[in-house]
């Protein structure tokens, strides 16, 4: 077989499998014009009943190692070392940001509001006087900068057409 009869070949298959003009590839409609093993009905429902029997066995799994798990998460909520160490975890990885996005204009408002949520989780979290307050001082903070990263986050991806990568503003 010559060189260029392997090459006809090829060609031959490739156009075979080509989606005819008008026509999209579909699992309804493939390229090769077979239908697939999930268009009829019957495979359908044993999808359907593959899915439920994962669900139900996920839920009789999850469900005894989350009765058990809820009483330690119940004391470690309590505990004040646990609200310490999320906030001191929390300051790097906000810090961080806050300081890769500086030199961009147009940041005050996510800058002024992780700072703001930052200042009010040390607050809650270090300060003795607001204890009575702990609570909705924390909500508040994290809140805050929650929102305030999700609004950069959405913001850079945005603008930059790639998923979360922060790019230098556009010159105009």
């Amino acid at each position: 077989m010559g060189r260029d009869s392997a090459r006809t070949a090829t060609l031959a298959l490739d156009r075979r499998r080509a989606v005819p003009e008008g026509y999209r590839a579909t699992p309804m409609n493939p390229i090769n014009g077979q239908t697939s093993p999930v268009d009829s009905g019957s495979a359908r429902l044993n999808l359907c009943a593959v899915c439920l029997s994962t669900l139900c066995l996920l839920h009789c799994i999850a469900l005894p190692v989350l009765i058990t798990v809820l009483p330690v998460a119940a004391q470690a909520a309590e505990n004040e070392l646990v609200h310490r160490a999320l906030v001191l975890a929390a300051v790097p990885v906000s810090l961080r940001v806050v300081w890769k996005t500086l030199p961009l204009d147009g940041n005050r408002l996510f800058v002024g509001a992780a700072l703001g949520g930052l200042g009010l989780l040390l607050l809650a979290a270090f300060v003795e006087a607001v204890s009575q307050y702990e609570q909705p001082i924390t909500v508040a903070g994290g809140t805050l900068l929650g929102s305030a990263h999700l609004w950069h986050w959405m913001r850079r991806c945005g603008s930059s057409g790639t998923h979360g990568i922060p790019v230098e503003p556009e010159e105009t």
